[in-house]
C-alpha cells in the first residue's frame, strides 16, 4: 500500500509487538483482532548516510530511504522488552536464538 510505505506499520504487526501479556485486557483485544503474539524483532538497518552520501541523491530519494518500519518495529519491541527480544546486530544472532 502506498508504495510500500505502509508495509510494516500494521495493527496485527505493533499488536502482536506491544500486548502486555500478563494483561487481560490487551490479550483479549489480540484474540477479537486475530492478532498472535511476536516474540522477537530482528531487524537489520541499512544505513541511511550510504544513500544520502551517493553523489547527486535526489531529495526524493534520500525521503524515500528513510526507514519508518525497521526503528518502529525495534522500538516497539523494546518498549515490551519482558516479552519481545529485539536483535540489530548480525553478530547477536547465534546468542539470540538459544534464548
Amino acid at each position: 500500500m502506498m508504495d510500500g510505505r505502509l508495509k510494516t506499520l500494521h495493527p496485527k504487526i505493533h499488536g502482536g509487538l506491544l500486548a502486555v501479556r500478563g494483561q487481560d485486557a490487551h490479550m483479549s483485544a489480540a484474540r477479537e483482532e486475530n492478532i498472535q503474539m511476536i516474540d522477537m524483532v530482528v531487524v537489520n538497518l541499512y544505513r541511511f548516510e550510504d544513500t544520502v552520501s551517493k553523489e547527486n541523491c535526489p531529495l526524493e530519494e534520500a525521503v524515500e530511504n528513510i526507514d519508518i518500519g525497521g526503528p518502529t518495529m525495534l522500538r516497539a519491541g523494546s518498549k515490551n522488552y519482558r516479552y519481545v527480544t529485539v536483535v540489530t546486530d548480525p553478530d547477536d544472532y547465534p546468542a539470540s536464538w538459544q534464548r
